[in-house]
């Protein structure tokens, strides 16, 4: 099972920028799918972005897109998530996740991903 440890998360102001990044154990990484999501308190957990194994393939909510980019360096089981403009509506707890059935295509469902980290929390001041 893959296991992941998010960083990066912290307080900025409004039009910031802030790259969270994700550490994954396990050799198999490199062919996973994988995302981030995040969390505002009293809403659900939403789609942020997905990468896929190959990097050949990134995917953004229509919020972020513009202003986010993935990216993942599988020697070094990591991904990255490097958030600029950043906005108040972008604070949230932020979650790395790790889909253990998609190597080349992503779900927006945070149901079928396999495993995730603990979280960090982003805060954007206005």
């Amino acid at each position: 099972q893959v296991q992941l440890i998010e960083s990066g998360g912290g307080l900025v102001q409004a039009g910031g920028s802030l790259r969270l990044s994700c550490a994954a154990s396990g050799r198999t990484f490199s062919s996973k799918t994988m995302a981030w999501f995040r969390q505002a308190p009293g809403k659900e957990r939403e789609f942020v972005s997905a990468v896929n194994s190959n990097t050949a393939l990134t995917y953004y909510a229509d919020s972020v897109k513009g202003r986010f980019t993935i990216s993942r360096d599988n020697a070094k089981n990591t991904v990255y998530l490097q958030m600029n403009s950043l906005k108040p509506e972008d604070t949230a707890v932020y979650y790395c996740a790790a889909d253990y059935s998609r190597t080349y295509t992503y779900t927006r469902n945070a149901e079928e991903y396999d495993s995730w980290g603990q979280g960090t929390q982003v805060t954007v001041s206005s």
